[in-house]
């Protein structure tokens, strides 16, 4: 039988997401053991043990729906970060909370403006709503904060920031978007996506909760899919006005955040010092691949984020494809418009040391 009935003409230029390749699926595919992934930009020492108990701990509730208003986590986000819970929203990771902005506050013709490169889920929101996205290239990998304000337009509705940037790791300071929140028009929504702030080491980084406090339009999107390892359990959370956290919560579905997700989420707040000891890990990543770059003759991007982006001199598909024969995936950068670049994510120091040893050896293959 024929369809007849067609997709949404807005939806056309959508490219689904392509998420990197779990081991499994690569284990299947080529055949080979011992794969180390770093691509998605997860946490690989795992999360808390205190969540893995309070986890097991909940697993006769199973039963029950959860708790649609998050209301315990709510709390202890509150308590932990000096905001009212009606400033919190929860959501099924930061992922839904950019879908629901959107879904809020997008007309069809309306625009966003974003960075070039930056997080695909941005455009992504903006395609679903039949909105138009303004891409402003970067400026040394980074957002052109000035070059974003002169994009602005009376059809600008929201203008995301992605801080540290994926896929480059570049970081803006507080300063820098103190000046910039000023100057944006009333009629605008600043989302400022924090995933990767819990990995910042830099002193000069965003303190974004003055923004909400001083009553700027912000939504503050942070996750608990990267520092505290909970990525397979799906929980972010934003902070805002009451106002905007009213306007969000009439597209936000019930129950949309797990009742696991949300124990998991509580118990890895308790536990500071695992946070701690991740952080400590990835800065020695980070300065350890950046060391082996340097040494290699390799132009990379300073990160402040749980990954690395590095010009390789080689496609970067092609060398994607070798490194992924001997069981080490990456990200390559022609998804971001980069084809000579690759996004690492940083590993145990043991899975940091075998992709420079397989880089090294494979890049003496393809030159």
């Amino acid at each position: 039988m024929t369809k007849e009935f067609k997709k949404r003409a807005c939806l056309e230029p959508i490219i689904p997401y392509m998420p990197g390749k779990p081991i499994e699926e690569v284990e299947r595919e080529l055949g080979i053991s011992d794969i180390i992934k770093m691509a998605s930009n997860e946490n690989p020492i795992g999360p808390s043990p205190r969540v893995m108990a309070a986890i097991i701990d909940y697993l006769p509730k199973l039963s029950l729906y959860p708790d649609g208003s998050a209301y315990y986590l709510k709390q202890a986000l509150a308590a932990r970060l000096g905001v009212a819970e009606q400033n919190i929203i929860c959501g099924n990771g930061a992922d839904e909370l950019i879908t629901f902005s959107g879904m809020t506050y997008l007309n069809p013709g309306d625009e966003i403006i974003i960075c070039n490169p930056t997080f695909s889920e941005y455009e992504f929101t903006a395609r679903v709503m039949d909105a138009v996205p303004v891409r402003v290239p970067s400026a040394n990998f980074g957002h052109d904060l000035p070059a974003m304000l002169a994009a602005v337009t009376p059809r600008t509705k929201i203008i995301y920031v992605c801080n540290p940037n994926n896929p480059t790791g570049t970081m803006l300071t507080h300063a820098e978007l103190e000046s910039f929140i000023k100057e944006v028009p009333p009629h605008i929504l600043v989302v400022m996506d924090e995933a990767y702030h819990e990995y910042v080491t830099d002193p000069a980084y965003v303190r974004s909760i003055e923004f909400l406090h001083a009553g700027y339009n912000v939504f503050i999107l942070r996750t608990f899919s990267k520092i505290y390892g909970l990525a397979g359990l799906r929980v972010g959370y934003g902070l805002a006005s009451p106002e905007i956290i009213a306007d969000i919560n009439t597209v936000r579905e019930p129950f949309n955040v797990n009742a696991v997700a949300q124990i998991a989420a509580q118990a890895a707040l308790e536990d500071n010092g695992h946070l701690l000891a991740v952080r400590e890990a990835n800065t020695q990543g980070r300065a350890y691949l950046a060391q082996e770059f340097a040494r290699m003759g390799l132009s990379y991007v300073p990160s402040q984020a749980n990954f690395i982006f590095v010009e390789v001199g080689v496609e970067a598909r092609a060398l994607f494809q070798r490194l992924l024969q001997k069981g080490v995936i990456v990200r390559p950068g022609d998804i971001f418009g980069c084809p000579q670049h690759v996004r690492v994510s940083f590993g145990t120091a043991e899975q940091n040391r075998r992709f420079i040893r397989t880089l090294e050896e494979t890049l003496r293959e393809m030159v």
